[in-house]
């Protein structure tokens, strides 16, 4: 592939991106999304974290691993108790982390 190809394909893929996102900003009051789309995209942002978030937690080596040598699995259960118990974002990161590195650190398992 030539350097000019590589420089249209960019471009192409810079307007393409540009478009997307500013088309609800150019014409979004214009649009009127029904109430039941708006209530399902409130939960977009923690389906989009979980879909990043649980692969990590459940893969090893390319292989799903639910058993209790999965440290990254028993820091992410831990962490989420200790949310549902404090309910405080920042702590549950720190203390997730924290709970994390001491397992690796004292190589428990």
């Amino acid at each position: 592939m030539a350097d000019w190809e590589v420089w249209i394909i960019i471009g192409v893929l810079a307007l393409a991106t540009a478009a997307t996102r500013s088309s609800f900003w150019l014409i979004g009051q214009h649009i009127t999304i029904p109430k039941r789309v708006q209530e399902m995209l409130r939960f977009a942002p923690a389906c989009a974290l979980a879909a990043i978030v649980a692969p990590d937690l459940i893969m090893v080596n390319s292989q799903p691993l639910l058993d209790l040598s999965n440290l990254k699995l028993v820091s992410g259960i831990v962490a989420t108790i200790f949310y549902l118990l404090r309910r405080n974002m920042l702590q549950t990161i720190v203390f997730g982390m924290a709970f994390y590195t001491a397992l690796r650190l004292m190589h428990v398992f």
